[in-house]
């Protein structure tokens, strides 16, 4: 099984790209996964609110809802969730990213899975958490997909990345289209988030689903 759309299947143009791209290394791929299935994974989306395994930030960094671990994961998330954690799709990543160091993929979801935003949501500009908070492993890459369907750019919730010396405007602005993959380096200066409070409508959200790499 191969769910990744047979344009980004050059590694090596693709790992060029990556590495030149600025504030820091990374990459926005769209259309990424398999149409059908990422379909169901956003058909099959829970309300992250009303699940008992989940996460709920309110705070002046962060408010925003994300799933625990993955028992809460649909039946096409799941089967998601197994290619981009298996060794065909770590070798993927680690060519993609030129990565060193072997990759690992995380059993735990500590931080990944389902992530969904509401009206009046957001997400303050930071930099991501380096270890592993159960395993002694260091976090390289993150992986965001979004699942937004018809979204409209005067929701705000773009994913903005900022230059470490310039926390003022963000260099690039990321709109959270439906099928929209972006990778990125994880270390102590990608600062990045969506500071402004999200405008869509109360029965909108805006939804993605993450997956982070260790070594």
């Amino acid at each position: 099984m191969n769910i990744i759309s047979e344009k980004f299947k050059d590694t090596r143009l693709l790992r060029k790209k990556y590495l030149s791209n600025k504030p820091f290394p990374h990459i926005v791929l769209d259309g990424f996964i398999d149409t059908d299935l990422l379909d169901a994974v956003e058909a099959e989306f829970p309300d992250l609110s009303s699940i008992s395994n989940k996460i709920e930030f309110d705070n002046q960094k962060e408010v925003k809802f994300a799933s625990k671990g993955s028992l809460e994961f649909s039946s096409s998330a799941h089967k998601l969730a197994n290619y981009l954690n298996s060794d065909i799709f770590l070798n993927y990543i680690k060519e993609l990213t030129g990565t060193k160091e072997t990759l690992i993929s995380d059993p735990y979801f500590s931080g990944g899975g389902y992530h969904e935003i509401r009206s009046g949501g957001y997400l303050k500009v930071h930099s991501d958490f380096n270890k592993h908070p159960q395993l002694d492993l260091d976090r390289r890459i993150n992986l965001i997909i979004y699942l937004n369907k018809k979204w409209n750019s005067k929701w705000k919730g773009n994913l903005e990345l900022y230059d470490q010396y310039d926390l003022s405007s963000p260099m690039v602005s990321i709109e959270p289209i439906f099928n929209r993959c972006l990778i990125f380096s994880t270390t102590s200066f990608n600062f990045h988030g969506h500071p402004d409070k999200l405008l869509c409508p109360e029965k909108v959200s805006r939804k993605s689903f993450a997956l982070f790499y260790f070594s």
